[in-house]
């Protein structure tokens, strides 16, 4: 965590800004500094930098960020949509906010003012392409909304790449400047844009999620089961995250593919301290140690055969191989035979620590395992993830108490069809979010039963890795099965409700993938079929949903 001044900014209604200042506070190094709204005047100029970083041994970035929809063309930058769009220069805002601050520190003989000094301009709530650059601003000096996750990085590459100044700045110059700045902050400052406003504003509910883990800091074992859109995912993460930072040995384990790809993403881009020593799927744990290959068609094998193997492999590795504690999400799809084996993984396998994160709504799998832990869950009863129509018609196909605190967003769009023209009527609707001006990869289109013709081809193409590498890069539409997207989502999700293997889990079917999107639900199915199974709460719901011919 850097240093940050101040300690909890007033950023108002500005999600942007607040979203890249959580971000930047995560990712920078302890010794760094990050401040927020600095008010420069020098004789009659005055300026002001969004965010100021200061990264001994590097240089000095400064910050520009818009929020909202944000675009250029030939007439230069755009900010809002539609009539209440403005034209502006942030590169020229923070261009001049940089050389006044440089200017400033000069004249008082502050070294700072020789250091390698940039300035970078943030859209958080935008996307832009990897090949999108202007006259003025290249692509290396632009922070978008894919790239807020790993910020810190971009910013130190453009202080090394376009930063001006003679060297890096030392601990003393940081100091210095400190010092110079602090006492002249400022008060803070107050369609898809606010799309994305709004999603950055639940993501922050979902940070502050982070008391649960005070609750139980000091068990060895716990479960916390929550609704979908409760922040169970984030939870997992941030209790890894801390138990590898006291020096644990970590594993962090899910079930999907997906998810074990997000899981490993994320950990990625964390400092090595911080890193769980295996973060994945549970099957890939014993082949990794070692257990025999299988095939896609041997549910013997994935089920029963390999997860003895893990007991046995467990019991030869030496002990420095084995896990202080295991962190799993998704624990409901766990079965009792996996749960028995994974003990085994532990250095302690009667007191190391267990933490799981799960939600029996979504128990999709022909699995019933019970998660060896005594003490009662900690429960979480509220969607933090989506607005207030999504979490409502989803909450009322699930048995748990969900409390909305999305805002009121758009209706669900309800498009009803025969199940066997589900995925037909998907892809028209597909088509017309992209007409109304949705990015692609904002959208994902779910199927229940068979898999898109799409997903398929891409798979067979360039294999799982990619596939779900392709889904997180987030510039296209993504077309996925309701199995495999469990614990991820997307902006828009259009869930073709194309019928179910097994009639029993039609529930658990429809209650996960209805959950998966966060600011506009596209539902095609039959209706009827799909209130029986939800039941009269349900039924309830769908009445207020929008009916929508996306040809019409």
């Amino acid at each position: 965590m850097a240093i940050l001044w101040p300690e909890a900014p007033d950023f108002g209604r500005n999600t942007a800004e607040e979203v890249l200042w959580r971000a930047l506070a995560e990712q920078l190094p302890p010794d760094a500094t990050l401040l927020h709204s600095v008010n420069l005047l020098e004789e009659s100029t005055e300026r002001e930098i969004d965010l100021l970083v200061l990264w001994p041994g590097v240089g000095i970035a400064a910050i520009e960020v818009k929020g909202g929809q944000v675009w250029h063309n030939d007439q230069g930058w755009h900010q809002g949509s539609g009539t209440d769009s403005h034209r502006m220069n942030p590169v020229r805002q923070v261009q001049d906010a940089r050389h006044l601050l440089q200017e400033k520190l000069r004249r008082r003989g502050i070294g700072a003012g020789e250091a390698r000094t940039a300035h970078l301009v943030a859209f958080p709530h935008t996307r832009f392409g990897p090949d999108f650059e202007t006259s003025d601003c290249p692509r290396s000096m632009i922070i978008d909304a894919v790239d807020v996750a790993a910020a810190a990085a971009r910013v130190f590459r453009a202080i090394g790449t376009h930063g001006q100044g003679e060297r890096g700045l030392d601990a003393q110059d940081a100091q210095d400047l400190y010092d110079v700045l602090a006492g002249q902050l400022g008060a803070q400052t107050d369609v898809l844009g606010e799309v994305r406003a709004e999603l950055d504003r639940l993501d922050l509910l979902t940070r502050d999620q982070a008391d649960v883990l005070r609750f139980v800091a000091g068990q060895q074992r716990f479960q916390v089961v929550g609704g979908a859109g409760s922040g169970k995912t984030w939870l997992a993460l941030e209790q890894a995250r801390r138990r590898a930072r006291t020096g644990e040995r970590i594993a962090l384990l899910c079930y999907s593919r997906g998810l074990g790809r997000y899981l490993r993403r994320v950990t990625d881009a964390w400092p090595a301290r911080s890193r769980p020593a295996y973060v994945g799927l549970f099957h890939d744990l014993p082949r990794s140690w070692g257990a025999e290959p299988g095939t896609d068609d041997d549910p013997d094998y994935w089920e029963r055969r390999l997860p003895l193997a893990l007991a046995d492999l467990a019991a030869e590795r030496p002990p420095s191989d084995l896990f202080d504690s295991v962190v799993v999400d998704e624990a409901q799809d766990f079965g009792d035979l996996w749960w028995t084996s994974l003990l085994r993984c532990l250095k302690d396998p009667e007191r190391g620590g267990l933490f799981l994160f799960g939600d029996a709504g979504q128990q999709v799998f022909a699995r019933g395992g019970t998660a060896p832990i005594d003490l009662a869950p900690f429960e979480l009863h509220e969607n933090l993830r989506s607005t207030k129509p999504i979490a409502q018609l989803s909450g009322s196909v699930s048995d748990r108490r969900i409390t909305a605190r999305g805002g009121a967003g758009t209706p669900v769009r309800l498009i009803d069809v025969p199940a066997a023209d589900a995925v037909e009527a998907a892809d028209d609707a597909v088509d017309a979010l992209l007409e109304e001006g949705w990015d692609p990869g904002d959208v994902a289109l779910l199927t229940t039963r068979r898999r898109h013709p799409e997903q398929i081809n891409r798979i067979d193409a360039v294999g799982h890795d990619a596939y779900w590498d392709d889904f997180f890069e987030g510039t296209d539409v993504f077309y996925g099965h309701v199995l495999n997207f469990k614990g991820l989502e997307r902006p828009v999700v259009v869930l073709a409700v194309n019928g179910f293997r097994e009639q029993e889990r039609a529930r658990s079917m429809v209650y996960t993938g209805l959950s998966r999107a966060r600011s506009l639900l596209v539902l095609v199915g039959p209706r009827e079929e799909i209130a029986s199974i939800g039941g009269e709460a349900a039924r309830r719901r769908l009445m207020e949903a929008e009916a929508w011919t996306p040809s019409a």
